[in-house]
């Protein structure tokens, strides 16, 4: 009698070690349940229609509102223009006096042609390969949502930052971020974070090296015009503003063929050269059937997107566009005699506005050492070949890095049938998880350390 309730003791003893450990090794409904959440907020921001022209800011607010009380963080609405929220969430550190961290994402999307992708871009479809088609799904609404996910981990780790963490949600970046970054970094409420490093986005990468950009090219947007004599569409005569601008363009061909040819033979990356792309050719005369044919128009214009390296001379490319693109002997002129959209190539310094990635800056230690923790391989540093909202923080002294966490995945930023792929965009939350205890733990560095590096 004594031996059989021994004996179901310690089977019944058994059984429940056995729950037990395999509980601790596969706690599989948690860990699905947590998974399939997180999928599903993110997929629940996609759906959300905040491309331009008219971004549904309202709603995308009280969404983002909402996941920030689920979290327990402070939060508040900016609008430095009417009717373009920012949404400013804060995760206070026991140390307040530290320099503080900046997530930053930006909330608006570019437009899309529906009747080119095979899903619809704002009903974040999941496949069966496991592939969310969206817009923002790699611009950038991903990076916004891992900040999240991981401070969600973190919290329910018990993790405690030193340093205070900051998400700021920005209107506009698509369309220049001037009525959000730029407003918020030039703000009282920015001065008063004291801001020690910010994070901004970055480019998905086709290899399994994560991307990380320590500088961007500035725009110059560039509208030149050509005047010339009217004439017969038969007439054969020099100086017309069409072949006048027919030179200028052919000018602006064969340089920005030299710059393409060093990307080709791999002797420079695509951030590191000026590139030249025409965005827009207005000449002729209307007609109620298009335009007349037989008038040779008196005037001509093109509009060009100039991108440029903070490494170029800008004053050997403003001396081009002067003597060669569009030289006042050949009836050329600049818009207004400007450059439509020129950005800053400096900082308030005067120094390029570049972000160190050497043992100068901890920051970039501190990233390439917490995505080594995660598991994941970082590439090297580059220049972004186009333009973010990190540039408004770089202008002023300030260490930022362009960095979204998709590895394994085709670029498709404004492109038809944007997606990523659930794993890596879990994957991702991972590394944000790795990389924000890293950061918000540091306590050496400080703000005045961190300027007088920029000087």
């Amino acid at each position: 009698m004594v031996t059989n309730r021994i004996r179901r003791f310690y089977s019944y003893l058994l059984l429940l070690l056995h729950i037990c450990f395999l509980f601790i090794l596969n706690p599989a409904s948690s860990s699905t349940e947590d998974t399939a959440a997180a999928i599903s907020r993110f997929r629940e921001f996609l759906q959300i229609n905040t491309s331009q022209p008219s971004p549904d800011y309202a709603k995308a607010t009280n969404f983002l509102l909402s996941q920030a009380k689920s979290l327990s963080l402070e939060s508040q609405t900016l609008e430095f223009v009417k009717s373009k929220p920012l949404v400013l969430l804060k995760w206070p550190g026991s140390n307040p006096q530290l320099p503080s961290i900046l997530l930053n994402s930006h909330t608006d999307v570019v437009p899309s042609e529906t009747n080119k992708w095979s899903y619809h871009p704002f009903s974040a479809h999941l496949d069966s390969h496991g592939k969310i088609f969206a817009r923002g799904s790699q611009d950038m609404k991903c990076v916004g949502m891992q900040y999240l996910e991981a401070i969600r981990r973190l919290k329910a780790s018990g993790f405690q930052p030193v340093r205070t963490v900051y998400l700021s949600f920005v209107p506009d970046e698509e369309i220049g971020g001037h009525d959000g970054a730029k407003k918020f970094a030039e703000s009282d409420v920015f001065k008063n974070m004291n801001v020690g490093i910010v994070l901004d986005e970055g480019l998905a990468s086709p290899t399994e090296s994560y991307r990380a950009f320590y500088a961007e090219r500035c725009p110059w947007w560039l509208v030149i015009k050509a005047r010339g004599a009217p004439g017969h569409g038969a007439k054969l005569y020099d100086n017309s503003a069409m072949e006048n601008l027919f030179k200028s363009i052919e000018s602006v061909r064969r340089f920005r063929a030299s710059q393409f040819d060093l990307v080709k033979a791999g002797l420079k990356a695509e951030g590191e050269v000026v590139s030249v792309n025409m965005a827009f050719l207005k000449a002729g005369t209307p007609s109620p059937n298009g335009f007349v044919m037989n008038l040779q128009p008196s005037e001509a214009e093109a509009g060009f997107d100039i991108r440029v390296p903070p490494t170029a001379e800008a004053e050997s490319l403003e001396r081009r566009i002067t003597e060669e693109w569009a030289p006042a002997s050949r009836n050329m002129t600049f818009e207004l005699g400007q450059f439509k959209h020129r950005v800053s190539m400096l900082s308030k310094f005067g120094k390029p506005i570049l972000t160190a990635t050497d043992s100068s800056n901890p920051w970039w230690s501190l990233l390439e050492e917490a995505v080594r923790k995660a598991n994941g391989k970082l590439g090297k540093p580059e220049i972004f070949p186009a333009s973010t909202d990190a540039r408004y923080f770089r202008e002023l002294g300030l260490p930022a890095i362009g960095f979204s966490p998709m590895a394994n995945t085709p670029l498709l930023l404004h492109d038809h049938n944007e997606f990523l792929h659930q794993d890596e965009y879990l994957k991702g939350i991972d590394i944000y998880e790795s990389i924000i205890k890293s950061y918000a733990s540091y306590v050496q560095h400080t703000r005045d350390e961190v300027l007088r590096d920029e000087l």
